[in-house]
């Protein structure tokens, strides 16, 4: 079977994915069809890098015989294990390997899947087993990672590929493993990879009376486009929406309300600037990045008030946070924040049965929120961040400015400690202030859509 040439291969996936020539030349080295392969290669970044796209797109266009498994999809280690063996197999099949017949993918540890790989690739000169989003993966023993890294070097011809947001060091527990980087987009590349793909200004076409034919349309739309995606991301995207797709939905909604006036026939597509000064109240409200299935009206959003604070995005997420350190002990933190535990001291809707008579107990505790806030430390505080938060905390936000910021409402307020100099010193130790209750950081909960009652000690 025939391979294209390296730098047609190229030259079509750089096209098809702008402003990743770098990682597409890295893969090209790394996973090439006809030079040797490392036994493990990880591929990082945030999250809407095109880390999955790339990779899937670049295997199927070099004929690469390969399995990808999403990672997040498994809810156990040997539900992974089974569905990567069953992967594999499928992957032979559709390749048209006559030799592989029905293959019983009965797989309960990591041996088993070595074994199992070794029977189905023993006539396989490359193979790329795919691993998307195993830094997700649900209930993983922390030795899953390393363990599948090392089935490579007794695999002939396997390469394992793991794609991941942030590597911790030596996560792989072995060295000389290569890396990728995606790095995140940007201004300039966001807005040239949103503007390659402009929308219509007008749904119907004029009428024919007004000498404006799809030629002109594509030629306005084409200038008008582009001035628009760098005014939502000037106002919106650069601090509220964290990633490219965020930024490609709050201007595909925003421009149909932005082009309105146009339509209407009071500016012109070429007047931008006073477009743009017009329709200012558009890149005023940030509700738009939030999603809902409910359609809201001006009725119903007057009679439903807020009643709580009109805090930023992540100043709310940092307000739920210093709750959490605050009537949370810190001895418990390892149960409630690390995203392998299983939480099975955990007693929701009750307790298993005591032994001993059914004598009652005459320890009678009191809810951790009715007492007093605890203090805590700014880093058990940035930690606990992020832990809960659903997402990568984007580089262009100042946590310690909106620290700041909730200090001078009196949200959070300075509890003493080493660092009682400056108000963010590391050292110093801080705790919710008494407006913080337990119903105000539901609200903000619900508002964020945050379950807190799993995160709060019983």
């Amino acid at each position: 079977m025939g391979f294209p040439l390296p730098d047609e291969l190229l030259l079509s996936l750089t096209e098809q994915w702008p402003c990743r020539d770098s990682q597409l030349r890295q893969l090209a080295a790394l996973l090439s069809p006809s030079l040797p392969s490392p036994s493990s290669l990880v591929l990082h970044g945030p999250h809407a890098t095109g880390k999955s796209s790339i990779t899937r797109a670049y295997l199927e266009s070099g004929k690469l015989t390969h399995a990808i498994l999403r990672c997040r999809e498994c809810v156990t280690a040997r539900h992974l294990l089974e569905r990567t063996v069953d992967a594999v197999h499928q992957a032979l099949q559709d390749d048209g390997d006559e030799t592989v017949g029905d293959y019983n993918g009965r797989c309960e540890n990591v041996s088993a899947l070595t074994v199992h790989l070794q029977r189905l690739l023993q006539r396989r000169d490359k193979f790329i087993l795919v691993f998307d989003g195993i830094d997700m993966q649900r209930e993983a023993p922390p030795t899953i990672l390393p363990a599948l890294a090392r089935i490579g070097e007794t695999v002939p011809g396997l390469t394992i590929v793991f794609i991941i947001q942030h590597p911790a060091p030596r996560f792989l527990h072995q060295a000389g493993v290569p890396h990728v980087h995606f790095t995140p987009f940007s201004r300039a590349q966001s807005i040239h990879i949103v503007a390659r793909t402009p929308l219509d200004i007008f749904e119907d076409p004029p009428a024919a009376s007004l000498d404006y034919d799809e030629e002109i349309h594509e030629e306005d739309k084409g200038w008008l486009w582009p001035r628009f995606c760098a005014a939502v991301w000037d106002s919106l995207a650069n601090n509220a929406a964290r990633d490219l797709l965020a930024f490609r939905d709050a201007c595909n909604k925003l421009w149909r309300p932005f082009v309105a006036p146009v339509v209407k026939g009071d500016f012109g597509t070429r007047d931008f600037s006073r477009l743009l000064v017009a329709q200012r109240r558009l890149f005023q409200d940030e509700t738009l990045l939030m999603d809902s299935i409910v359609v809201s009206s001006d009725s119903t959003s007057n009679l439903a008030k807020s009643k709580t604070h009109d805090l930023p995005y992540y100043a709310k997420w940092l307000l739920v946070a210093a709750y959490l350190a605050s009537f949370n002990p810190a001895r418990l933190d390892a149960l409630y924040f690390m995203k392998s535990t299983e939480r099975k001291r955990r007693k929701k809707g009750g307790g298993t049965a005591r032994s001993g008579g059914g004598r009652p107990s005459k320890i009678r505790k009191i809810p951790r929120h009715l007492l007093a806030a605890s203090a805590f430390t700014l880093d058990r505080h940035l930690a606990i961040l992020h832990a809960i938060l659903p997402h990568d905390l984007r580089t262009t936000i100042d946590i310690y400015k909106q620290i700041a910021t909730l200090s001078g409402l009196r949200l959070l307020v300075k509890a003493g400690g080493i660092g009682g100099g400056d108000p963010l010193e590391p050292g110093g130790k801080w705790r919710v202030g008494p407006m913080v209750t337990w119903e105000h950081v539901q609200s903000l909960a619900r508002s964020l859509d945050f379950n807190l009652l799993d995160y709060v000690a019983e």
